[in-house]
């Protein structure tokens, strides 16, 4: 019960979810017991990368993210494609307000913790190659593409 107590508490503040990342590479036994309700293998290795490869698409407006994704959506998800990189990059410079906009919403690798609430959970838990849903951050509304993970 307490592993379960401390992970809701990891999704809750900032400084705890720091913390929760830095524990990773020692705990490769504790990361196995979370599994985050979902169950099954992959749920698990998704929640114990410690880098993730991102792009993301971040617009004030909840409409102008609907609208975005609605373009991916249409010409990709809706099939059950995955949305490919250079594809994802030309809705990223067309409607993102993030200065990663005009590099297509590239964010790099970027180790846990660095990210805030929300988005780095959502950065985390995304599978490589999948585009998550969108999703509100103190920053506004964003999407993520996943380009890969690494310990």
């Amino acid at each position: 019960m307490g592993k379960d107590s401390k992970a809701k508490e990891a999704k809750g503040g900032k400084g705890k979810q720091a913390a929760a990342g830095s524990d990773d590479s020692s705990s490769s036994s504790k990361g196995k017991g979370k599994g985050k309700g979902k169950g099954g293998k992959s749920s698990d290795d998704l929640g114990t990368c410690t880098y993730v490869k991102a792009r993301h698409v971040l617009c004030e407006k909840q409409g102008k993210i609907n609208e975005a994704y609605k373009k991916l959506q249409d010409g990709w998800l809706n099939n059950g494609d995955k949305v490919p990189p250079p594809e994802f990059a030309k809705i990223a410079a067309e409607y993102s307000e993030c200065p990663s906009g005009k590099k297509g919403g590239d964010l790099g690798w970027f180790p846990r913790g660095k990210m805030a609430g929300p988005f780095q959970e959502v950065a985390f838990n995304t599978p490589v190659g999948a585009t998550s849903a969108p999703f509100k951050s103190t920053h506004g509304y964003h999407f993520i593409l996943c380009e890969g993970r690494k310990n």
